[in-house]
């Protein structure tokens, strides 16, 4: 059985996912939200990120963690920047707990997990709910977001180890 963790990073909100089993077959999962407030300073706010994230991962001891790639919009550089640095705090986690990671593009989790490059958040965390027979809605999206990444990580698990 192997546990992987997905990691949807953001400065205000980033998801956590964890997900367990054999390729195809999940056999659990668990899920979170790192909340940190507008009012504090972005130094504290990824240092706080960090050490969720480090605690969850040495807790947790996954074989492997997945994180959402960053991308900036044209329109939005600041925020391209913002997220770049939350990524570097979570990857930072990884290397310091001993997890191999792996950055994921966007489109290719919705590719995988919906068949659609260009599906909606939406449509991810109904696909989400689908592989984990979920009724209800998952909440904030970025949950789903990163248990889609999880789920991903445990779909393609041996073809990624073996790189």
């Amino acid at each position: 059985m192997v546990k992987i963790v997905g990691i949807d990073p953001g400065l205000a909100e980033t998801g956590i996912g964890i997900v367990w089993g054999r390729p195809r077959a999940v056999a659990g999962f668990a899920h979170g939200t790192i909340r940190t407030p507008k009012t504090d300073h972005q130094a504290h706010r990824l240092n706080q990120i960090h050490d969720r994230i480090l605690k969850t991962l040495k807790q947790e001891a996954p074989d492997l963690m997945l994180v959402e790639d960053i991308f900036s919009l044209g329109k939005y550089p600041k925020s391209g920047i913002s997220l770049g640095k939350v990524a570097g705090v979570v990857l930072l986690a990884g290397a310091q707990a001993g997890v191999p990671s792996l950055e994921v593009q966007v489109r290719e989790a919705k590719q995988v997990l919906t068949g659609n490059g260009n599906a909606t958040k939406e449509q991810v965390e109904i696909a989400v709910r689908q592989h984990l027979n979920l009724k209800e809605p998952l909440r904030p999206l970025h949950v789903s977001d990163a248990l889609a990444l999880a789920l991903i990580g445990l779909f393609r698990f041996e073809t990624i180890i073996k790189k």
